[in-house]
């Protein structure tokens, strides 16, 4: 049985908590899976304060690359995997590839670049195909605002966007978090 449940929603819309909420309904062994780089007091308070909600039994695996390979260790046994978040995984892979200097990045590497992003997110999403595992993806929706001033924020947008409905179009159900409240959209 597939069950691929993807959580949208914008910064703050309460689309973290509704995705730990639903990884506590399922059975007790939850894997999440935390993509950030906390590089910043800023973002290592937010880690912080998302470690202290998740419940003490699940186990964390920090890291954004070859994530398919938490469904071949026997050591990660789990019911649920809980994905947190898609954004910041792509944001990870963009400045991995291009460092900070997106302005002479060209089209080419562009599309070389959201290729392989893309790519790492079939190869996570074709491992849970095969798996019994409920598999719960966080994502932020924002294609909402206006055109980005800067070049690097435009390839993150049009990147994320499409890596989005990628995983939209795979997955079971989809969640679009507003306020707090989760709408189902599919």
């Amino acid at each position: 049985m597939k069950n691929i449940v993807l959580i949208t929603g914008g910064a703050r819309s309460g689309k973290s908590t509704y995705a730990e909420k639903l990884a506590k309904e399922t059975k007790d062994r939850v894997l999440y899976i935390a993509t950030s780089i906390p590089f910043d007091d800023e973002m290592k308070d937010r880690v912080k304060k998302h470690k202290e909600r998740r419940p003490s039994n699940w186990y964390t695996f920090e890291g954004y690359k070859n994530l398919k390979q938490v469904f071949y260790n026997e050591e990660m046994q789990f019911d649920t995997i809980l994905l947190d978040c898609i954004t910041i995984m792509v944001t990870n892979h963009m400045f991995d590839k291009a460092g900070d200097n997106f302005d002479d990045f060209s089209d080419e590497a562009i599309d070389t670049m959201e290729s392989e992003i893309l790519q790492e997110i079939a190869d996570f999403l074709d491992e849970a195909e095969k798996s019994t595992k409920t598999i719960i993806i966080v994502t932020n929706e924002i294609g909402c605002g206006i055109v980005p001033e800067y070049k690097m924020a435009r390839i993150f947008r049009d990147i994320a966007g499409r890596v989005n409905q990628y995983i939209a179009s795979r997955a079971q159900g989809v969640h679009l978090v507003v306020c707090g409240i989760p709408i189902k959209i599919k």
